[in-house]
């Protein structure tokens, strides 16, 4: 509960008077019906006057308009602060996964990340926004309805003393069902997003290899399995519109028959039970299970929110298994570059029996080339991706003019490093925009020198925009 506490304190102020406006709607619904009861009980009785007509209209509109100020407010504040309350929740989610290494990286398809702050946060945001418009809405009508029925007729409530626990246990059950399908469904977006995302990324593969029906195939069967487990979530929605009707519909039916013969019976007695008050008696049951109809929309809404809040807790709660809080020399930077393995060894899964590198020493003198030849996955790649930190070792030591990498900021480490992948990526802008990249303050000679050594000036200048 501390961890989503952070992110309401900025907009308390949304938080509390969302519901507050949802307060104002239930107290104007709550007058309203004993309003309309004693406008029909006095037109039955041949009392309503004109001038008692028009007060009455005058206070109906008052009450009409302090309901819509209080619901318009309440939906305003409720979506303003889930809004708010969403987006820092993501841009933590995000912070997060760039301080990752490629260690945490790889305990977690790209598919499932991006799932995690897109979807996943989006369930939380619509979770928050029904919590602060029916928090106190459902009770307040359900608590208010149940007071102002047994006022009304204590005899007749026993009623709704048979069916509401009844309807209570059914939702209950359909909750209780509901949450674990939730978060298999949340698992499936997961895998799916990953083969998209797998399969656009390696287009190229794909297409040389003719394997787009091998790739349509495996998407449809991620989408089957997605669309079967939405299903099986989505099964207890569509039961629960018609359950909660049946109750409802049952209870109103009895409420009629029994209120009528306490009406007939009581209705020449002085303080009985008239026609307006069983209006307002079956108005009062129908908010009171309304209300309870909210209340399952909430809790299954609240079902979905938990498994998609589970997920986002577990990449915001990964530890890091690279930081510098340990660094020795956080203001030391890389000078002349002189890079030396001492007995390095490397698993990317600990529990592994075989290690990637085993006991590796090498040692590269400042300003000299070194080649590393070897086969394709026998550790060239993960061996330079120590230098600056992707990975760490499981053992022995990496060091950058005689100082362990770990000993430096990561910061000023990786500042002094220059690292070209296998896989290269452009992102969105112009070439400028990209080389500038690293250091936005680069002026253009330099951003032209920096072409000039990756041996891209020519191809840059091919193009009738250049950098731009």
């Amino acid at each position: 509960m501390k961890r989503w506490i952070k992110y309401v304190k900025p907009y308390l102020t949304s938080f509390i008077l969302g519901p507050l406006g949802m307060i104002v709607e239930v107290i104007g619904e709550m007058f309203m019906p004993l309003l309309l009861a004693m406008i029909i009980n006095e037109g039955e009785a041949g009392t309503l006057t004109v001038g008692k007509s028009l007060g009455y209209a005058g206070i109906l509109i008052a009450i009409v308009l302090c309901m819509m100020a209080g619901g318009v407010a309440g939906a305003y504040f409720g979506s303003k602060a889930s809004v708010n309350f969403a987006a820092d929740l993501r841009s933590d989610v995000y912070s997060k996964i760039q301080m990752y290494s490629f260690a945490n990286i790889d305990r977690y398809q790209a598919g499932s990340l991006v799932t995690r702050m897109t979807n996943d946060v989006t369930q939380i945001q619509n979770f928050v926004n029904m919590l602060l418009r029916m928090a106190l809405r459902s009770p307040g009508m359900l608590i208010g309805g149940i007071i102002m029925a047994v006022a009304l007729k204590p005899s007749l409530s026993l009623v709704l003393l048979v069916t509401m626990p009844l309807l209570i246990i059914t939702i209950l059950l359909l909750i209780r069902v509901a949450f674990p399908r939730f978060g298999i469904m949340q698992k499936k977006i997961d895998k799916l997003n990953s083969t998209v995302r797998e399969n656009v990324t390696n287009v190229r593969v794909v297409k040389s290899f003719v394997r787009e029906d091998f790739e349509i195939d495996k998407f449809e069967g991620d989408n089957r399995d997605l669309k079967e487990s939405g299903m099986r979530a989505v099964k207890l929605m569509i039961w629960m519109g018609p359950v909660m009707n049946i109750f409802m519909y049952v209870t109103v039916i009895a409420v009629i028959w029994f209120g009528h013969g306490i009406v007939l019976s009581e209705h020449s007695l002085a303080g009985g039970m008239q026609i307006g008050d069983l209006s307002a008696f079956i108005t009062y049951t129908t908010q009171i299970l309304s209300s309870l109809m909210m209340v399952t929309m909430l809790l299954m809404t609240s079902s979905r929110a938990l498994a998609s809040g589970r997920r986002i807790c577990e990449v915001l709660d990964e530890k890091l298994d690279i930081s510098d809080d340990g660094a020795k020399y956080p203001e030391r930077r890389v000078e002349s570059g002189e890079i030396e393995f001492r007995d390095v060894t490397f698993r990317y899964y600990k529990n592994s029996e075989e290690a990637v590198l085993d006991n590796i020493s090498i040692k590269i003198e400042a300003g000299s080339t070194v080649g590393i030849i070897g086969s394709t996955g026998c550790g060239k790649t993960t061996l330079v991706s120590m230098i600056p930190r992707l990975y760490d070792t499981d053992s022995g030591e990496v060091l950058i003019d005689g100082v362990n990498v770990k000993d430096y900021s990561l910061v000023h480490l990786r500042d002094g490093i220059g690292m070209v992948l296998q896989k290269n990526l452009l992102f969105s802008g112009s070439i400028a925009d990209n080389l500038r990249w690293g250091d936005m303050e680069a002026t253009e000679e330099e951003m032209k020198l920096a072409a000039r050594h990756s041996c891209a000036d020519k191809f840059v200048d091919s193009f009738s925009d250049g950098y731009d």
